[in-house]
């Protein structure tokens, strides 16, 4: 994989003051709800970039152009005079402990997959041909991707340690208040330097043109940054050079501390009484049910146990019921046969085919909703807008790196890498 720096753009802060009334979340975690609320705090919020407001019913993706282009023009963003690698410090508290995760953003040259670049998730197609909309009229990425490299020799962290002695060009507190899903309560820390010095540069871009990377988050962005690169290419002499030839990035290493994967949990509706009647008794031909009592009104997220697969809410009142796989049934039989050991033994999938598929029919998206927020699930589930909640474990880092060095796919909306790195921060221009 090729590696780069880049002139990014960044907002000038002597024109919009406070950096955190103009940053916003990615796309795919904002509500219309939060949108209204983004574009109500500031005229120049990211939002009106990565978010438009739909307009007849489809995202006004001209107005977000024409945003773009008279924001460069009144220098609210402004192109950085020199390229640069842009090192990223999220701060964040996490079950009560502060933590930081490490990241570079740099430009990485688009390859098919499996060619240095490899996901691990599946992906839906509407989510593609949004974000293609939108860089066609903007021809920019607003929000970096994030991906994980594995650097065992850690020839990389001491560079990006050495950076991080100068001066920041940005640092920014984000109250807990204003950020998407509410799992930090103390806020989130934003710092971030620009690496100028060309042998630092130099050095950087070969160590990380030597890994290769797995996406965690943004599979749609980079599908859509492949297919808009073949547009824009179509018919042309090109050098290679191209700026459409490359998409934004955030990489962290496997093993940095600061990284947290959250689980994905189902909510399920739709089931009618006769089948919830026999579901308990369903489950038994493939689990061993655990019943663990929960406090009433305000229930403590006990966690799953390492040895479940599953925990399911709303089948016993006030109780999480555990599942555990039955030593004397295969699961596999049941499995997709052209999926891998690591897909097989992953809760989502165990969940999808087995419970959604097997037993429940459940054959509409509209009866399944997704929360990274146990209590949300709970409340739910009591205020019956959803039937059952399907609880599942935090995927570890290195199960994302399994299944897709196995040429697999993880269900769509398996793991939620927290915190969302917030549009605007740095924006690359692909012309």
């Amino acid at each position: 994989m090729k590696v780069t720096p880049f002139r990014g753009i960044r907002y000038n802060q002597r024109i919009v003051g406070d950096l955190t009334q103009v940053l916003c979340p990615p796309y795919d975690v904002i509500t219309l709800e939060q949108q209204k609320l983004y574009y109500e705090k500031s005229s120049y919020n990211a939002i009106r970039l990565e978010f438009p407001k739909c307009a007849g019913g489809s995202p006004d993706y001209n107005g977000a152009a024409m945003n773009f282009r008279k924001w460069l023009k009144d220098e609210v963003l402004q192109l950085d005079s020199v390229s640069s690698f842009y090192l990223h410090d999220h701060g964040f508290e996490y079950s009560g402990k502060k933590r930081v995760r490490r990241g570079v953003i740099a430009r990485i040259k688009l390859e098919p997959w499996g060619s240095g670049m490899y996901p691990h998730e599946e992906t839906f197609s509407k989510a593609k041909s949004d974000r293609l909309q939108l860089l066609r009229a903007c021809r920019a990425n607003f929000s970096p991707l994030l991906s994980l490299y594995h650097d065992p020799e850690q020839r990389i962290g001491p560079l990006l340690s050495e950076a991080s002695r100068a001066k920041p060009v940005v640092e920014a507190i984000i109250p807990s208040s204003e950020i998407t899903k509410g799992q930090n309560e103390s806020g989130e820390t934003l710092t971030l330097w620009a690496i100028t010095d060309p042998e630092i540069k130099q050095v950087l871009s070969q160590l990380l043109s030597s890994q290769s990377f797995y996406i965690a988050d943004g599979h749609h962005r980079y599908e859509t940054a492949l297919a808009y690169q073949q547009e824009r290419a179509e018919g042309k002499s090109l050098t290679g050079k191209e700026a459409f030839q490359y998409v934004m990035m955030e990489l962290v290493d496997f093993f940095d501390p600061g990284l947290v994967i959250l689980p994905i949990h189902r909510l399920v509706r739709g089931i009618t009484s006769s089948t919830l009647m026999r579901l308990e008794a369903q489950l038994r031909d493939f689990f061993i049910l655990e019943s663990v009592t929960l406090k009433a009104n305000s229930p403590e997220w006990p966690g799953l146990p390492d040895d479940c697969c599953l925990g399911i809410l709303g089948l016993q009142p006030n109780k999480l019921v555990v599942l555990r796989r039955r030593p004397d049934i295969s699961l596999e039989t049941i499995m997709p046969g052209n999926r891998s050991w690591v897909y097989h033994e992953f809760g989502i999938s165990i969940l999808n085919h087995i419970i959604l598929d097997k037993i429940l029919n459940i054959t509409s998206k509209k009866d399944i909703a997704y929360t990274v927020d146990v209590k949300d699930a709970y409340q739910q589930i009591e205020e019956g807008k959803y039937q059952l909640a399907a609880l599942v474990k935090s995927p570890k880092p290195e199960m994302v790196k399994f299944i897709a060095d196995a040429q697999d796919r993880m269900p769509s909306k398996s793991t939620y890498f927290y915190p969302k790195i917030c549009a605007g921060l740095i924006i690359n221009p692909l012309e």
